[in-house]
């Protein structure tokens, strides 16, 4: 098992910026990829990036160029610069980790609440 944990949300202005982390423990090795995803009321929870291990990324049209998905393997940790932030933004934001064996962990969530 997997366990993530995420921190970095907030309330800021737009054209602000966060910086959201995601934690793992557990069974890191297993893990092939990491991702950010977001979600508000009535919709359905999107992907906003996604960095494998061998370091390829790809991210959500809505965010390209102002978002930046990285990670520390030394601290099997992933992080989202999130910049120039805008309030379509708002929402909650979840980390999912994906293993070898097709399975999928996510984290509790941290709101990002993008207003003036």
């Amino acid at each position: 098992q997997v366990q993530l944990v995420e921190s970095g949300g907030g309330l800021v202005q737009p054209g602000g910026s966060l910086r959201l982390s995601c934690a793992a423990s557990g069974s890191v090795f297993s893990i092939i990829s990491m991702g950010w995803f977001r979600q508000t009321a009535g919709k359905e929870r999107e992907l906003v990036a996604r960095i494998t291990n061998s370091g390829n990324t790809n991210y959500a049209d809505s965010v390209k160029g102002r978002f930046t998905i990285s990670r520390d393997n030394a601290k099997n940790t992933v992080y989202l610069q999130m910049n120039s932030l805008k309030p379509e933004d708002t929402a909650l934001y979840y980390c999912r980790a994906g293993l070898s064996n097709v399975r999928y962990y996510w984290g509790q969530g941290t709101q990002v609440t993008v207003s003036s």
